[in-house]
C-alpha cells in the first residue's frame, strides 16, 4: 500500500428508536501535496451502481501514487437505501416530508456577494480561495444549527456538503431508472467533458436547483464572475463538480463499475491527482446538449407500454419510441397505438415500469445535440 488509507463513520440520520444511522467515509491521503477530491454515491436509495464504482476506486487508489487526498462516501443515504416496497427501493424522496434527497444542499447568492465585497484586487487567488471556503463552511454550519430545525433530507445533504466544501473536484455518482451513461457538466468546465469516458454530456448553466454539483460550482462560478467583472482580471479557482449517471438503478454490475472507475481515474490523471503515466481518456464519440435542449416526453394518456427506443439510441423524427396497450379498448382499433419521436433525438432514460399513468415522464431525451471534439 503506497498511500495512507483510513476509515471513519459519520452520522447522517437517526431513526425513531434513537439509533444513529452511520455511513463509512474512506480517506486516502497521497504521498505528496495536491488537490482534494470528494466522491459520493447513492444519495437516491435505488441508485446503487456507484457503490461498486467506489469499491474499484478504493482497490486501485491504495496503490497508486496520489498527489493530494481523496474522500469517498459510498451509500451516503442509508435511509433511502432501506425504504423498500416489495421488490422495489423507494429511496428517491424523504418518506416523511416528500423531499427529493438530492435537492437540499446549500447555496445563497447573497452570501457570495457579501464575501466578494471583502476581497481586494491585490489579494491572491490562494488567499481568497481559503477564506471563501471558511466562509462557506460557516454558512453551512449555521444552516444546520437553525433553531427551527431542518427536514431529514436537508440535514443529510448538509452533513455531506460539509465534507465536500474543501474539495477541488466533486463527483456525485447517480443512476437513472432505465438509463445509459451521461454526465452533467457546468458550462465553464466544458473542457473537462472529454476527460471522462462518457458518451453523452449535458451542459448546465449557473443555476441552482438544489443538487450537490450545483451547490459546489454555483458559489465558485458566481464569485469568479463577480471578481472578474469588478477587478478586470481572470481569476480561476479551479473547482469543478459533476453528476455522473452510470446506467440503470436497482442493479450493480462489477464489470461496468470497473469501466466507470477507469473513467474517473482518467479525469483525476488529467487534473494532476495521479501521474500522467496513469489512465488517459478513451478515444470515443461524445455527444453534447445544452440543458435547455434536454427534453422530457410526458404522457397524455395512461396504459401499458412497450419501450421500443433504447437509451443511447439515435432516433429520427417520426420513429416509434413506444407502443401502448389500452386495456379499455382491446376490442377495437384503439386497443394499441404508437408514440413517435417529435424530432430527432437520443433517449437517455425511460420510465422503469410498463404500467404508466397520464402525466408520467416517459423518456428524457437529447434534442439539438452536437458532437464534441477532444477540446470541447
Amino acid at each position: 500500500m503506497i498511500n495512507t488509507v483510513s476509515k471513519s463513520h459519520i452520522r447522517v440520520a437517526q431513526n425513531a428508536s434513537g439509533r444513529a444511522m452511520n455511513v463509512p467515509v474512506y480517506h486516502i491521503k497521497g504521498i505528496r501535496p495536491g488537490p482534494k477530491v470528494y466522491i459520493q454515491s447513492s444519495i437516491h436509495g435505488a441508485e446503487v451502481q456507484g457503490n461498486v464504482v467506489i469499491y474499484h476506486l478504493i482497490q486501485w487508489l491504495q496503490n497508486m501514487p496520489i498527489s493530494g487526498e481523496i474522500i469517498l462516501v459510498p451509500n451516503c443515504n442509508p435511509v433511502g437505501t432501506n425504504i423498500k416496497a416489495g421488490e422495489y427501493t423507494l429511496g428517491r424522496f424523504d418518506p416523511v416530508n416528500g423531499t427529493n434527497w438530492n435537492r437540499g444542499y446549500y447555496y445563497d447568492a447573497n452570501e457570495v456577494t457579501a464575501f466578494a465585497n471583502t476581497v481586494t484586487s491585490e489579494e491572491s487567488v490562494a488567499s481568497v480561495k481559503q477564506r471563501f471556503r471558511e466562509h462557506w463552511r460557516k454558512a453551512i454550519a449555521n444552516k444546520l444549527a437553525s433553531p427551527w430545525g431542518l427536514g431529514l433530507a436537508q440535514q443529510l445533504n448538509l452533513r455531506l456538503q460539509q465534507m465536500a466544501v474543501d474539495a477541488d473536484y466533486v463527483l456525485d455518482l447517480h443512476n437513472g431508472p432505465v438509463s445509459t451513461r451521461h454526465i452533467y457538466v457546468p458550462d465553464y468546465a466544458k473542457a473537462s467533458a472529454t476527460l471522462f469516458n462518457f458518451p453523452h454530456c449535458i451542459f448546465i448553466p449557473n443555476v441552482f436547483a438544489g443538487a450537490l454539483d450545483e451547490a459546489t460550482f454555483c458559489p465558485w462560478w458566481t464569485l469568479t464572475t463577480l471578481l472578474n467583472e469588478r477587478d478586470k482580471r481572470q481569476v480561476d479557482f479551479g473547482v469543478e463538480a459533476f453528476t455522473l449517471e452510470m446506467g440503470s438503478q436497482e442493479v450493480i454490475d462489477f464489470d461496468e463499475g470497473e469501466i466507470d472507475a477507469t473513467s474517473i481515474l482518467s479525469y483525476l490523471t488529467a487534473k494532476g491527482v495521479l501521474p500522467e503515466s496513469q489512465l488517459q481518456p478513451a478515444n470515443m464519440n461524445r455527444v453534447g446538449v445544452n440543458l435547455s435542449d434536454y427534453k422530457i416526453l410526458y404522457t397524455q394518456w395512461g396504459g401499458m407500454v412497450q419501450y421500443c427506443a433504447r437509451p443511447g439510441q439515435h432516433v429520427k423524427q417520426g420513429d416509434i419510441l413506444a407502443k401502448v396497450l389500452n386495456i379499455d379498448e382491446l376490442d377495437n382499433e384503439k386497443g394499441s397505438f404508437d408514440i413517435t419521436a417529435p424530432c430527432d433525438l437520443i433517449p437517455m432514460l425511460h420510465f422503469p415500469s410498463a404500467s404508466v399513468l397520464s402525466g408520467t415522464q416517459l423518456y428524457k431525451c437529447f434534442t439539438n445535440y452536437f458532437t464534441l471534439t477532444e477540446k470541447a
